[in-house]
C-alpha cells in the first residue's frame, strides 16, 4: 500500500463515482440538444478524456502511483489507440467513398 492513498475510506470512491454520473448524464443530455456537429463531437471527447482520466486516477489507482508508471500506461494506452486507428481507419475512408459516390 502507498503512503499517499487516502484516509477518508470509501467516501472518495462514492464522489468520483457520482462524478463520472454527472458526466455521463451531461454527455446523454448534450446529444439530446442540436447541436453543430463538431461541437457534439468536441464536448462528447472531452467529457470522455475526464471520465477515462478520473477511472485510472482513482479505480486503478494510478493517481497514487509513481508518475513512471501512470506515464507507462499512459503511453500503452496511447499505442493501443493509435494502433487500432491506423487499422480501422482505412476501412472507414473505404466506406466513407463508396456510400458518397
Amino acid at each position: 500500500m502507498s503512503k499517499n492513498l487516502p484516509t477518508a475510506g470509501y467516501a472518495l470512491y462514492w464522489r468520483i463515482w457520482f462524478l463520472l454520473l454527472i458526466l455521463t448524464v451531461i454527455m446523454v443530455f448534450v446529444d439530446q440538444v442540436s447541436l453543430p456537429r463538431l461541437a457534439l463531437v468536441w464536448i462528447l471527447v472531452l467529457a470522455m478524456l475526464m471520465k477515462a482520466s478520473l477511472i485510472a486516477g482513482y479505480f486503478m489507482h494510478l493517481r497514487f502511483e509513481k508518475l513512471t508508471l501512470a506515464v507507462i500506461v499512459g503511453v500503452g494506452i496511447l499505442a493501443t489507440a493509435a494502433a487500432l486507428f491506423l487499422l480501422i481507419a482505412p476501412d472507414g475512408i473505404r466506406i466513407l467513398k463508396l456510400s458518397s459516390g
